[in-house]
């Protein structure tokens, strides 16, 4: 019994068992229902794992199911950031705790019923619970943001290297608390359309409505939602990986307050849409700020990968090739800043040339392929996230040395790999005509279901590792149950007089 209640406590009161258990449960439901997604129908594994499991498919409900589906792993994955900021961030451990167990239980019961009431019959006990696990959810949400409030006195900085206000205020925490205050403001930005389901809003997916001329004020909400939920948790995972590898000097100085506003901004853009037309110019102005912080971070975790790579070999004056040797030696922590850089030209350069020549080029193609491009733009965005979290999981999992790097290289190259060919299918009308795609689009087919299933089975030996340690009586898990959450609080005046130089 005494076994049985320690590694309870290490997967539901520890911060690595906490992530460990979410990203199993993403795991699962990807590998399941990812089986019954359009492609796994021609092979006949679709119509395979609905009988398998006895599911409840109605096509006519296809959008709803999507929706739910959609909200069971953003829930998770929101956990799992919420976990790793509490693992991160300084607070209370009261607070700590607190937090973690109203977040755990909402995202399990939003992901469990949520996928109960949407894939197996529909039950509104189930659906009412789902509800009940997103409103934990929210008020898990306002518990992080009164821990992460920046101005308490025993949060200033005393490192003048990191970004901070005159009197000493960290400007990384507001960064975090300005982003969790967004997530709650937009969070509820959805929930008040969601009150009107049946009476004056019904379910539809946003890439439906791109070319309808006129919009209800609840379908804009809707759109809005969307997208700001999923820049928020960008945003998010940013400032995780910056904390990770301790961003700091004059780029961190010139990060923190462009994040900051830029956070603001592009939240006032997405909510504005039901009320102004140029909204997006505001979203736009955000977005520039918040890409140019992630840069510079991207500048700063390289520059610190091949210094520190140098030392270690002795090497005093370096070639490119003994540069790029140090940079590309920690593929988890290069991977990180280079998911964002390649993220520009699979979701950001696609997005800004589409906008830029919507109605000249994409406006005159037949509705169903700007579908396609809308589609796998924000699908590569939310997997790319994913990766970064899978290479931050990775190293907190403790993988170390060639397991670390088979690892890293894998996710980063197979992932890479699945979201190239996902942006020249969603483009290929730009080089190729109709009547000639069909070779074109067979590979690229190949290589999204290819490069995606090798991430998987990557993923899965990790969990199988970390799940099968949890049968050792001295595992990891053991050691890691006893870790404490972050390295004690810097106490005590910081002179902010003189600034030392970054």
């Amino acid at each position: 019994m005494g076994a049985i209640k320690a590694r309870y406590n290490f997967l539901f009161r520890s911060t690595k068992g906490l992530i460990l258990v979410a990203v199993a449960l993403i795991a699962l439901v990807t590998a399941i229902w990812g089986m019954i997604s359009g492609p796994m129908a021609e092979f006949g594994i679709r119509d395979l794992v609905i009988r398998t499991f006895g599911m409840d498919i109605v096509e006519a409900e296809r959008e709803g199911r999507i929706i739910l589906l959609y909200h069971a792993i953003a829930m998770a994955v929101v956990a799992i950031e919420v976990y790793i900021i509490t693992y991160l961030v300084p607070m209370e451990s009261h607070q700590q705790t607190n937090i973690n167990a109203i977040i755990t239980f909402g995202y399990i019961f939003s992901l469990v019923f949520g996928l109960l009431f949407g894939y197996f019959g529909h039950n509104f006990i189930f659906h009412g619970v789902y509800i009940f696990g997103l409103s934990l959810m929210f008020f898990g949400g306002i518990q992080l943001a009164i821990a992460l409030w920046p101005w308490k006195k025993e949060y200033h900085v005393t490192n003048l290297e990191y970004s901070h206000t005159r009197g000493g205020v960290d400007l990384e925490r507001v960064a975090f608390f300005t982003m969790a205050v967004a997530t709650l403001g937009s969070a509820l930005f959805g929930a008040i359309t969601g009150s009107y389901w049946g009476n004056g809003h019904e379910t539809f997916l946003a890439e439906d409505l791109i070319r309808e001329p006129s919009k209800t004020i609840l379908q804009k909400s809707i759109i809005g939602h969307l997208h700001i939920m999923l820049t928020l948790i960008a945003i998010a995972i940013t400032l995780i990986v910056g904390r990770w590898q301790d961003f700091r000097g004059t780029l961190h100085k010139i990060a923190m307050p462009m994040m900051i506003i830029g956070t603001i901004v592009i939240s006032l853009g997405a909510w504005s849409v039901v009320l102004v037309e140029w909204a997006h110019t505001i979203i736009y102005g955000g977005s520039v700020l918040v890409m140019l912080a992630a840069l510079f971070f991207v500048i700063f975790s390289w520059r610190h990968l091949i210094r520190k790579g140098l030392e270690e070999r002795g090497i005093t004056k370096a070639r490119f090739s003994q540069k790029l040797g140090a940079l590309l030696n920690d593929p988890l922590k290069f991977g990180v800043g280079w998911q964002m850089v390649f993220m520009n030209f699979t979701v950001s350069g696609v997005g800004i040339f589409m906008a830029v020549k919507l109605d000249e080029i994409f406006r005159v193609w037949p509705h169903r392929e700007e579908r396609i491009v809308l589609t796998g733009h924000w699908h590569i965005l939310s997997a790319i996230i994913a990766t970064i979290i899978l290479l931050y999981y990775a190293d907190l999992a403790g993988l170390k040395g060639m397991v670390r790097k088979i690892f890293g290289w894998s996710v980063i190259i197979f992932s890479d790999l699945a979201f190239a060919a996902a942006t020249i299918f969603s483009m290929k009308r730009l080089f190729v005509s109709e009547s000639a795609q069909q070779s074109l689009v067979n590979w690229t087919m190949v290589l999204v279901d290819l490069g995606l299933a090798l991430v998987l089975v990557a993923l899965a030996i990790l969990m199988i590792w970390r799940l099968t340690d949890l049968f050792k009586k001295h595992g990891r898990w053991s050691e890691e149950l006893e870790e404490k959450r972050y390295g004690p609080i810097e106490t005590g005046e910081a002179d902010f007089s003189e600034e030392v130089p970054a």
